[in-house]
């Protein structure tokens, strides 16, 4: 009888992770839908999220200023964050985090992505939350940019889907502009 009822439910949790996944990629696709809607429209953004790998910084740009610089943290060494130039896929509020092994965790304090999430159109990639705020500074996701509480809801209602999101490894000029720019703006202050 215990055999039968851990049976049972084994068989209703792969249920309802299949059912997770597949609501999942339902909504990949929906985002993507409205992407494509928001780029065929001929609507572009004024707006770049560039992020610095090695300085573990995330710059919102409007109209070529920069308006805010928040600290982040990246992917680990292990696991880094890809560099490219992606768009803002979807934004969820309050989002349930879907692990690699069938976890899933409601939000709530213990979700790992946090109160926000933001996904990229590199699929299992995205800006969010954290239940970590130590980790911020530092190379220590699974390849996800992480913020604080505060800042990743303050960016999240400036976002949109659609918007421009550059994350590079490596030192540029722009980047040193970016975000040496900044520092003299915010030591001044």
């Amino acid at each position: 009888m215990c055999l039968q009822n851990g049976m049972k439910q084994l068989n209703q949790k792969k249920l309802a992770a299949m059912t997770a996944t597949i609501f999942l990629g339902v909504a990949e696709a929906l985002a993507q839908d409205q992407l494509t809607l928001s780029s065929e429209s001929g609507e572009e953004p004024g707006r770049r999220i560039v992020i610095s790998i090695a300085d573990r910084k995330l710059a919102v740009i409007e109209s070529d200023h920069v308006v805010k610089i928040y600290p982040i943290a990246v992917g680990a060494s292990t696991t880094p964050s890809p560099t490219g130039i992606y768009k803002i896929a979807t934004r969820i509020k309050n989002p349930t985090w879907y692990g690699p092994h069938g976890q899933v965790v409601l939000p709530g304090k213990a979700n790992p992505l946090g109160d926000r999430w933001m996904g990229l159109t590199r699929k299992g990639y995205g800006i969010h939350g954290t239940n970590d705020p130590g980790s911020i500074g530092r190379a220590a996701s699974h390849g996800c940019i992480r913020m604080r509480k505060a800042d990743v809801e303050e960016l999240f209602e400036r976002a949109r889907v659609g918007d421009t999101v550059e994350m590079v490894a490596e030192a540029t000029g722009e980047l040193a502009q970016i975000f040496g720019a900044a520092q003299l703006v915010a030591s001044a202050k």
